[in-house]
């Protein structure tokens, strides 16, 4: 590629909001290879092949970049509100209260106006000369934990647990449980796991951050008996082919997704057909509503599953709508609609699905609340969905489709990560007044006091690699933050949630300070908050101290893709990444061999001594095989966070982590059982047990307020 083609093909790279240039994780510079960018532009709709695809697709992009014509206006409250292409001054506001302001726009040297500020948040209508805007007037920061004087004495702390991990019952049904005593014992949150909608006919797609759409919930957690009732429940249960107890019961240290959904949703099925006979009028009332508000989204997504269960008999569970004929690849097309109205009870059904998923999460909620925690249910938000779901199917226009969402090479993960999902256009999302964003939003505050956004860090730019790609060889793409981040605070105060940021990874100059200006709490996880004093060459950093911690932060021990502090102090951690990553050039590592070499075993004690001697540092030399869960747990309380979060696998000691990132699911040799793993533990009687008891007591002490 000559000179002159090179510097055009990055001219509109950078226009298309790709970066040819980034610094890595190290701070090192680095430069995306040209056929990467080449190849990003062409699966974005901007071909770059010739001179003329250049100039064309440049032109294009100029006449995207026009923000003039754009129906939506997101601005601050209380700052003026700038427009352009526009020449009238006379305006009038409605706004969401049906007030209506009246006057008259500033004009600007540049050609635009400004109109005054307006200090009342919402989505107000402006009509200015022949313009017809709405205006969405944000808040200048998030609700914060403060602000729902949270606590009761004691700075608020919460409980974090694995949705899926709560076998047994429903996990719906679970949480209400879970939540009341964890209120009892001090709680006042409790954050949960995504609870997305999967794919009901593949069990084999699990991952509660991998989902089909973030705008549903998952069916495989409602319980039987909350549809119709206990009797019910038991008359589906007893049916032929009923053998879900079983599939609970075999192996109960996991959940066995590929017995125990197939089981569920067969007893769900026989209680919608219970439910078309027996059900009252107010329940059919009821869902005749929860359709209605639906609309056209909810539709789409049960026409999806039935869809996907009608192909998955010919090609197979992992197939997705690009493989089925092409006449159905338009959900508001002619092949749909007749699918949909020829198989208009099993689309009913799902529909039904959903109805009762959202009463199970509404009611755990609900118990939340009522048992006095102040903010409860704190939902987790996935980065992207699977390329081949209900919501890339349904909002195809809006999503990236043929580049995957990832992250490049860092101290953790050397080889980058490719998390196969697809995520928004940047350019979709303001040509379409960030509809797709913003119902992604009020699906995730529909039924919580609080929202965790995984992987934030993508809200400004992302880590895109093409399909087949390898993960190093990806570009980052920038996406509009700022107006990202307004309309979350504005949904979140319209929901009156807390927002928790996961900002781990290569962090972007200025991005932490936006998420603190904006009220949004930040991530600060043990293992990696790390002093950098002196330290030798072998010798990892040592920990920083937990009054030293961020003021604006969560603090926890860990997260889902971590080792657990059992884990950790036991080098469990150690012992599967020698096992599923083996040291280049070493070949089948065998189980019983596949402990952690002597270099890391020794570095991991020197880590253990550095974390003890913050944690006790009176204490001399740390416990020799049991973790001191209670002391170190305590330790990360004592940070001034605003909310400190305990994992329920450190509560229980449990030694492996949720996920180890980058390795196959599955309980056979070379697999992690990621997303499987199920406590085990009665709800009611984990609490009255000595280390429960013990933890639950230091945590309370910590959290303390100083007088």
């Amino acid at each position: 590629m000559s000179r002159p083609e090179a510097e055009a093909l990055h001219g509109l790279a950078q226009a298309a909001g790709l970066l040819p240039e980034w610094r890595d994780a190290f701070g090192a510079p680095r430069t995306v290879a040209p056929e990467v960018l080449a190849g990003m532009l062409e699966r974005m709709g901007f071909p770059c092949g010739t001179t003329d695809d250049l100039r064309g697709s440049l032109h294009k992009l100029e006449s995207k970049a026009d923000t003039a014509r754009r129906p939506l206006v997101v601005a601050d409250a209380g700052r003026p509100i700038e427009l352009r292409g526009v020449t009238a001054l006379k305006y009038k506001v409605e706004l969401e209260s049906g007030e209506m302001l009246f006057g008259t726009a500033n004009p600007g040297a540049d050609g635009s106006v400004a109109i005054p500020a307006i200090r009342r948040p919402g989505y107000h209508r402006l009509l200015i000369g022949e313009r017809r805007l709405t205006l969405a007037v944000c808040p200048l920061r998030c609700p914060t934990v403060e602000d729902r004087k949270a606590g009761h004495g004691i700075r608020p702390w919460g409980i974090g647990a694995q949705l899926y991990s709560l076998s047994g019952q429903g996990a719906y049904a679970q949480l209400a449980g879970l939540a009341g005593q964890a209120a009892k014992n001090g709680a006042s949150a409790l954050a949960i796991s995504p609870a997305h909608a999967m794919f009901s006919a593949d069990p084999s797609r699990f991952s509660p951050y991998s989902p089909s759409s973030r705008l549903f919930l998952n069916v495989a957690h409602i319980e039987p008996s909350r549809v119709l009732g206990p009797d019910a429940a038991a008359e589906a249960r007893d049916a032929p082919a009923a053998d879900e107890r079983g599939a609970m019961a075999a192996d109960s240290r996991y959940v066995h997704w590929e017995r125990v959904l197939p089981s569920r949703l067969g007893i769900l099925r026989r209680l919608f057909g219970l439910f078309r006979n027996r059900a009252t009028e107010e329940q059919r009332r009821a869902l005749a509503e929860f359709c209605r508000q639906g609309g056209h989204a909810l539709r789409h997504h049960a026409c999806y599953e039935a869809l996907h269960a009608h192909y998955s008999a010919s090609l197979g569970a992992g197939c997705g709508w690009r493989d089925w004929p092409a006449e159905l690849h338009d959900p508001e097309g002619r092949a749909a609609q007749d699918f949909t109205r020829e198989n208009a009870l099993d689309v009913d059904f799902h529909m039904f699905l959903q109805w009762q998923a959202s009463r199970g999460l509404a009611g755990a909620q609900r118990a939340a609340k009522d048992a006095g925690m102040d903010i409860g249910l704190i939902a987790d938000l996935a980065i992207g969905v699977d390329a081949r779901g209900s919501q890339v199917w349904s909002r195809q226009s809006e999503m990236l489709v043929g580049a995957s969402v990832g992250a490049p090479p860092d101290i953790y993960q050397p080889l980058g990560q490719n998390w196969g999902l697809s995520t928004f256009s940047p350019w979709s999302l303001a040509d379409e007044s960030y509809a797709g964003f913003l119902e992604t939003l009020r699906a995730g505050f529909a039924h919580a006091g609080g929202l965790r956004i995984d992987h934030i860090l993508g809200y400004g730019r992302m880590w895109l690699i093409e399909e087949g790609a390898d993960p190093r060889d990806g570009v980052y793409l920038r996406y509009p933050l700022d107006d990202m981040l307004r309309l979350l605070t504005l949904e979140a105060w319209r929901s009156g949630a807390v927002v928790i940021g996961e900002n781990l990874g290569t962090v972007p100059e200025d991005f932490n300070d936006k998420l603190e200006r904006r009220g949004i709490m930040g991530t600060s996880v043990l293992w990696f908050e790390r002093s950098n004093g002196e330290h030798s060459e072998d010798e990892a950093p040592g920990f920083t101290p937990a009054d030293q911690w961020p003021d604006w932060t969560m603090a926890t021990s860990t997260t889902h893709d971590l080792p657990t502090v059992a884990g950790w102090w036991k080098g469990r951690d150690l012992h599967w990444r020698r096992l599923l990553f083996p040291p280049e050039g070493v070949e089948g590592v065998h189980a019983d061999a596949a402990g952690a070499s002597e270099s890391e075993t020794n570095t991991r004690t020197l880590e253990r001594d550095q974390l003890w001697r913050q944690v006790s540092p009176l204490s001399g030399k740390p416990p020799p095989s049991e973790p001191p869960l209670a002391e170190i747990l305590a330790f990360v309380a004592k940070a001034p966070s605003p909310l400190f979060m305990l994992p329920l696998e450190d509560l229980l000691g449990v030694e492996e982590q949720p996920n180890i990132p980058g390795s196959r699911a599955g309980l056979e040799a070379g697999r992690y059982p990621s997303w499987m793993q199920a406590l085990g533990e009665d709800i009611e009687a984990m609490w009255s047990s000595e280390r429960v008891r013990k933890t639950i007591e230091a945590v309370n002490k910590a959290r303390a307020r100083q007088p």
